[in-house]
Order: C-alpha cells, then structure tokens, then sequence
C-alpha cells in the first residue's frame, strides 16, 4: 500500500482536444472566422435532430425529488443505524444521480436554450435534495470543462498540483477517492477563482433556508441522510466511479472514455462520455443514438465495461494518479462562464 506512483506531472500536450473535430467531421461544419458553415460533405447531419430539450427530464428530475422528500419523512423515526444503512444503500444513490441531473441541466436539456434561465431556476430546485449549494457554480466551471478540456489554469475537473502530489501510493489514493466531493468544491477556488454571481448567492440562501426548515420540520436524521448520501454517494461509491473513467488517462493519449453499462440507467447515461463531450447539446436520453448513427467514430474507442473496475484498477495500478491527466497550454482569447 506504500509504492509510490511513477508520475511526477500532468500529460502535456499541445494539440486541440479531439471532441471538436470529431463533431465538426460528423456533421460537416466548417469554421471561418467567427461563423459556422455547413458543409456538403457532412458524414451524419441528421444526428443535428438530436439536439434540444429533453421534455421527459423534468418529471423525471421532479419525481426523484419527491422520492427524496418521501425518505426525508421516512428516515426520521428510524434507529440511527438504520438511518447510516438507508444513506448509502439508497440515498447516496438518488443524491448522485440528482448530481448528474443538474449536469443535463446544466446544458439546458429541461427547457432548451431559449428558457435559459429556466434551466438555471430548475437545477436549484433540483438541488434541493442534495444539500449542498452545487447547481449554479457548477454550471459556470462545467461549460469551461467542455470548452476547454484540460485548459492549464481553466479547467477545474483536472487535479491540483498538491493532488497530484501527495496522492501517490495506494492508500492516499484510496483516501483522496473517498474525499473527491472535498476536493471537487474547492478546487475551482485553487485553480480558476471567479467573483461571486447572482445566481450563486441565490442558490445558496435557498439551499440554506431549505436544509433549515427540514431541520425544524423532522429533526436532525433526514439532514444527516441528505447531506451524508452527498458526501457518500460522490465518494467511495459505485456510481463515483464516473469521475475517473471519463478523463484520467489509463492509456497513453487517450483523454476520454465511454462505459455503456448498467448504471448509466441511474447517471443519464454519463458513461456515454465521448459522444456527450462530441454532442454536449444533446441530452443523455439520446446519447446512445449517436453511437448507434455513427458507429465507425466511436466502436474502436476505448471503453470501460464497470466503474467498480475503473475504481480498484485506479487505487492498485502504481502507474495511475491524480497526475493522470492530459493537459495543454490555451492558446488565443479564453472566454469563460
């Protein structure tokens, strides 16, 4: 459990991420300048009618809020065991996937771009069961991530330097995978700070006066299997397992990877992370539709086949660290969230 971890740095690149032109190659646009053509050489134009809301996402996003209140009601006359048991074993889970429904949100897949704000209203709401103010800033960092994937000083999925650094052996990486919800809040703070938003402050006064008023309403035990499932359910859990098989860099030059399991059912099909990062205006209901219309582009790709897998193979593997990333220097006008 002592070996130390051979890397001491991140994969330096310099060239472009590769989402972009494998979008641009599918759909046959051409840039110049600032505008976008279409080109007549489009390989699949009709993956463009995949794009815009998803109209079952709100109910769906509606009706795991409800469960999570249910659970709040049922959770506050139980043993305290009991209470810890339910935490993991489900509420984590839903607390999870409540994550990943503010990602879809996040790219306006509950109201469409027109109703912007709609969307951003709608992922607080979303955010209620959660516990933690999350939704508002993670949209500000995430559509940077999907900018300018492994941007140098942007980009704040990528570990810090003191990550990298101190989580070389094992069991530091079995102790830093417990604490990613820790490190992914504060981490945009180390990496790329930005002032304070409206929207920020809002969803944190709202957050606030929820997790109050659940405290007056039913007591302690309901804010604990919040706030713990949170915690829990984005650490040392099956689902957590997404956070390393997207981007870290199990094999050499490879940035992102795809995992077509089961748990995508539960995680808006997150694990198909090649297609959502080539199509991030397509909600993850239609992603396995752009594999299915464009096999050639994603079938050879490197894939994963268990997030439980990803997890294990990432604490034993002494080649592997938070230092497993691809990085590049940005070059040209950076424009942020």
């Amino acid at each position: 459990m002592g070996n130390r971890v051979g890397r001491e740095d991140y994969e330096w690149v310099y060239t472009d991420q590769p989402h972009a032109d494998r979008r641009k190659e599918i759909l046959g646009e051409l840039a110049c300048g600032l505008a976008i053509f279409q080109s007549t050489n489009a390989k699949y134009p009709e993956i463009k009618s995949l794009m815009g809301p998803d109209q079952r996402l709100k109910w769906i996003v509606c009706m795991m809020v409800v469960i999570q209140f249910l659970a709040f009601y049922l959770v506050k006359d139980l043993d305290w065991k009991w209470v810890l048991f339910w935490t993991y074993a489900f509420g984590s889970c839903i607390n999870h996937s409540m994550t990943l429904a503010i990602h879809e949100i996040s790219h306006n897949t509950a109201f469409g771009n027109s109703k912007a704000m709609w969307n951003r209203y709608f992922a607080m709401f979303a955010n209620l069961p959660i516990g933690l103010p999350y939704s508002a800033s993670f949209k500000r960092y995430h559509l940077d991530h999907h900018r300018y994937l492994g941007g140098d000083g942007i980009d704040v999925d990528i570990p810090t330097e003191f990550e990298g650094w101190f989580f070389c052996t094992r069991f530091r990486k079995f102790v830093w995978i417990i604490l990613q919800p820790l490190f992914y809040a504060i981490r945009p703070l180390c990496i790329n700070p930005k002032p304070v938003s409206q929207l920020e402050l809002t969803n944190v006064a709202v957050q606030i006066i929820f997790d109050i008023l659940l405290w007056w309403m039913w007591g302690a035990k309901p804010v604990v299997y919040m706030l713990a499932g949170s915690m829990l359910g984005m650490g040392l859990h099956p689902i957590s397992g997404h956070f390393i098989a997207e981007h870290y860099m199990f094999l050499k030059g490879q940035e992102t990877y795809s995992y077509y399991g089961c748990l995508n059912l539960l995680t808006f099909n997150v694990g198909y992370h090649n297609e959502h990062h080539d199509f991030p205006s397509i909600p993850g209901r239609r992603l396995p539709l752009v594999k299915k219309i464009a096999p050639e582009y994603y079938d050879d790709l490197p894939e994963y086949t268990s997030w439980v897998r990803v997890l294990y193979d990432f604490i034993m593997d002494d080649t592997l660290s938070p230092y497993s990333r691809i990085k590049r220097k940005l070059k040209g006008d950076v424009k942020q969230e």
